[in-house]
């Protein structure tokens, strides 16, 4: 926990953010049009940066390394390889950018940078983002922090690359929230764990004597809402992450599950299982005041809120099988939006609001898709022995999720991404198996 909070503390230390210069100008061709399943990704050269010392060196090439990862496992861009760059950082830093030589490599935008003491133990690193066909700068900025704090910098960096040239917003300076599992199939040991959106800065936040399952960041990104069977009973938790304290949302007499915070943070909606029913409640995180708002002999539960808090996309029997259902915030007016074949579950709103992720359950699969709140344009993404449990980038793009598999005696679970087009599938690689992950909105 001290490593933890002592990330929490490196988070706040950068500073800056200078802007090097900027051009209002935005060359067409560097622009991405993301809309497309089968979108070519755009070359991009990203040079190591210039380091003015020895110590500055390790900075100068690892940062340009993460910036490197991140931008190519999003599928839109493609990195192009270090044996073609046609300067070398010192060359850069002395000459200025060598374009016609850059556009022969087939690299469309070039990223450099250099890493600069700054005394106190603190780095000044600089980046700039080329159109090489245009030769022009497209954005460029400056930060200034510790060396500990190196890797937030490079995921910022990408993030404003990324920014630039789809036009959309970013997720990579973010965290992912899961459960994490190992154990045999009917002895599972579950932790509850976080890390970057990458996997790096792994952290485990619960010891494992209890049941963990369904952790949900808040807006703020400082606390997680999360569903445990400690002393055997489903409640609802809040942990937080600054001071590491775990709290009981409330002493209820039924069961409480599938807890999920609201778009301005200040409510939690979950189901409450009173007298053999199950409807949806919501609970002001201040009071402690719980509202039922269905109530129906239906199992009413997963609920989402729509990105606006106007609206609530949740799962329910009511018409006879599970289907999904939309409803005003306050519980009136539910339409049903899912009529497929199979069971559906685990609706949860994108936050651009224009898609619903979803589980879906037909003849013996499992699939992830989307649907849009209307009820039209659903498409399955995903397959799976089991595959459950999505969740959102922050920019809405990337759907993370889990997969099971048998395997022997037990079973193994790992978590995924994969683009909105359903393209782009790959392992998020967690030291042990994992399970229900929920990413978090951009770190303030």
């Amino acid at each position: 926990m001290a490593m933890f909070l002592r990330s929490i503390r490196l988070f706040a230390v950068f500073s800056l953010v200078v802007m090097l210069s900027a051009f209002p100008a935005f060359a067409q061709e560097t622009e991405i049009v993301i809309d497309r399943p089968n979108m070519k990704p755009r070359p991009i050269a990203i040079s190591s940066f210039f380091a003015d010392s020895a110590d500055s060196e390790r900075l100068a090439a690892d940062i340009p390394g993460i910036v490197t990862a991140n931008l190519e496992r999003s599928g839109l861009f493609a990195p192009i390889n270090p044996r073609s760059f046609v300067q070398a950082p010192a060359s850069i830093e002395q000459e200025g950018v060598r374009f016609a030589e850059w556009r022969a490599t087939g690299a469309e935008a070039l990223v450099t940078g250099r890493v600069t003491r700054a005394g106190n133990g603190q780095s000044r690193v600089e980046f700039r983002l080329w159109d090489v066909f245009n030769q022009q700068q497209l954005i460029g900025m400056a930060y200034t922090t510790t060396d500990a704090n190196w890797r937030r910098i490079a995921h910022i960096m990408s993030d404003e690359i990324y920014k630039r040239i789809t036009g959309e917003g970013a997720y990579f300076d973010s965290r992912v929230v899961y459960v994490s599992e190992y154990g045999p199939a009917n002895k599972r040991i579950k932790r509850l764990a976080i890390m970057d959106q990458d996997g790096a800065n792994h952290k485990y936040l619960t010891d494992g004597s209890y049941l963990v399952l369904t952790p949900r960041f808040s807006p703020e990104t400082q606390r997680i809402t999360y569903l445990s069977y400690q002393g055997g009973k489903p409640r609802v938790f809040l942990y937080d992450l600054g001071s590491g304290r775990h709290t009981e949302l409330g002493t209820f007499p039924g069961m409480t599950f599938a807890p999920r915070f609201s778009p301005d943070g200040r409510r939690i909606i979950m189901s409450l299982a009173r007298g053999g029913n199950t409807d949806i409640y919501v609970m002001d995180v201040g009071s402690r005041n719980p509202v039922r708002i269905t109530n129906t002999p239906g199992i009413d539960t997963a609920p989402s809120y729509s990105p606006d808090g106007s609206q609530i996309v949740f799962e329910s029997d009511r018409g006879g099988s599970q289907q999904l259902y939309v409803m005003s915030a306050d519980g009136s007016g539910a339409k049903r939006i899912t009529f497929g074949k199979g069971r559906y579950a685990s609706p949860v709103w994108s936050p651009r609001g224009d898609w619903i992720a979803f589980t879906r359950m037909y003849q013996g699969k499992f699939y992830i898709g989307v649907i849009r709140a209307d009820g039209t344009g659903e498409r399955l993404i995903s397959n799976a022995y089991h595959v459950e449990g999505p969740s959102w980038s922050p920019n809405g793009r990337v759907l993370t999720y889990f997969k099971e598999t048998p395997a022997g005696g037990s079973r193994s679970a790992k978590l995924y991404t994969i683009d909105i087009t359903g393209y782009n599938e790959r392992v998020l690689k967690t030291p042990r198996d994992g399970s229900d992950p929920a990413w978090s909105p951009i770190n303030p």
